[in-house]
């Protein structure tokens, strides 16, 4: 294989990377950070599962060759943007969405 092939392999690979980055990212914006009872068990274990799925099915799209219409670096300053914008009940306090539903205080009264 040549040097040009080889850059060439390299270049699709990075690519490659950078597009499933930005799908991955892309489909997790603006997502809340809501801990029932400041604990990772709800919803975070569940949401990390859904990540994960993201990134293999992020990774299959992108070596399909399927190109993000949208940057890897314009999705990372869009994340920044949105989560400055968000408001901070739903930044891991336990303060906000889901965590303050009648469902989530009625597990914790039964937890304990």
């Amino acid at each position: 294989m040549s040097k040009d092939d080889l850059f060439r392999e390299n270049l699709l690979k990075e690519q490659g990377i950078g597009n499933a980055s930005a799908f991955a990212l892309s489909n997790m914006l603006g997502l809340s950070c809501d801990p029932v009872g400041g604990l990772v068990e709800v919803p975070c274990v569940k949401r990390n599962a859904s990540g994960a799925i993201n990134a293999i099915l992020a990774a299959e799209l992108a070596s399909a060759g399927i190109k993000s219409v949208i940057s890897p670096d314009d999705v990372i300053d869009s994340m920044r943007r949105i989560g400055d914008s968000m408001h901070p009940d739903l930044k891991e306090t336990a303060m906000g969405g889901l965590a303050t539903t009648e469902s989530a205080k009625k597990a914790l009264k039964n937890k304990g």
